[in-house]
């Protein structure tokens, strides 16, 4: 089983390809350790991961040209590449480029959406929801607390979360210790907790199908 990367790492640095498979996968840091979880239990050993600094998604216009570059960079060294991000704030900038670059992507909004089943998602239709995955929750303060400065002023709170009324814990993992923080989470913003099961959704699927290129 391969050791999964800290936190920091995924959320500061990204990942770096190892080159020891024969599929590259290249992904956001918020999923590395999903897919680096389905990859080992499964036994897909020939898939291979990149990963970008998961702090993109508060400035997705870096998105783009990382992906490119990274996926350009690599491509001629792998079988395959596939790229494990949905739009994620792009405006569909994401998809043109992955289109004309020739690599598929993970269909979907953002990860919230492909976690709960794209589908699923979009029928509950949820505007006031504010949701956090596995990873949002262990790095709550590193992306939401401090990065909107409620850690200096918390008073700031009504007026980015004045319009949300329940925060939706999607967990990945059955963990205590992590719905327990989720709970915290919550509470700090003043809103209804939820915790609602979704596992590794769609992500399951698409490295699926990736793993039998």
């Amino acid at each position: 089983m391969t050791s999964l990367p800290d936190d920091i790492t995924l959320t500061d640095a990204g990942l770096a390809a190892r080159g020891d498979g024969r599929v590259l996968i290249v992904a956001c840091g918020a999923l590395a350790r999903e897919i680096l979880a389905l990859r080992d239990a499964h036994g897909w050993n020939h898939l291979d991961l990149t990963c970008l600094p998961a702090i993109y998604h508060n400035h997705p216009e870096k998105i783009v040209p990382a992906v490119q570059d990274l996926v350009q960079k690599h491509r001629s060294e792998y079988h395959d590449v596939f790229v494990a991000y949905g739009d994620c704030g792009t405006g569909g900038q994401l998809e043109a480029v992955c289109a004309e670059l020739g690599v598929n992507m993970i269909a979907g909004p953002h990860c919230y959406s492909f976690f709960e089943g794209n589908a699923a998602f979009e029928a509950r239709d949820e505007i006031t929801a504010f949701y956090l995955t596995d990873f949002l929750v262990r790095q709550f303060d590193a992306f939401v607390w401090k990065p909107l400065g409620l850690d200096r002023h918390p008073d700031l709170r009504d007026m980015y979360f004045g319009h949300y009324e329940t925060l939706v814990y999607q967990a990945q993992t059955d963990d205590p210790q992590l719905t327990k923080i989720a709970k915290d989470c919550a509470d700090r913003l003043g809103l209804t907790f939820e915790r609602r099961y979704t596992g590794y959704g769609d992500l399951a699927q698409h490295l699926k199908s990736w793993a039998a290129i």
